[in-house]
């Protein structure tokens, strides 16, 4: 598992929190198929998952993920709100998925990730 700090997001930049980058395995699954990816990014807002696959804007994705130092897996709902359709110098092509769901446990233990992660830099 490969985690790194990742500067702040320009100031244009939708989010609500900055996010910092965490490659860490996410399973995810829409109406009709299930994948196995990685997410590049993540802050309590939602992450970005580089991925090959094709998916339209607004659709909503069951993710499953385990966060570094935790045991229990974090399970919620998202959409698709943006898409990288190919590789460029942000980064690989994916899908940001904004959080539809997160219970309070999952957004304490995101906010905890992101600032040991901050911490480090």
């Amino acid at each position: 598992m490969s985690l790194k700090h990742t500067p702040e997001p320009a100031a244009d930049d939708r989010r609500k929190s900055p996010r910092t980058q965490a490659v860490i395995p996410v399973d995810y699954s829409t109406v009709d198929a299930f994948f196995s990816e990685f997410t590049m990014n993540i802050n309590e807002g939602g992450m970005f998952v580089g991925t090959d696959s094709e998916h339209a804007i607004d659709t909503l994705v069951t993710l499953r993920f385990r966060l570094p130092g935790s045991e229990a897996p974090c399970e919620v709902v998202g959409r698709v709100v943006w898409l990288r359709e190919a590789a460029d110098e942000e980064g690989p092509r994916g899908i940001g998925i904004e959080f539809e769901t997160l219970d309070d446990g999952t957004r304490t233990r995101i906010n905890d990730l992101v600032r040991e992660l901050r911490t480090q830099a």
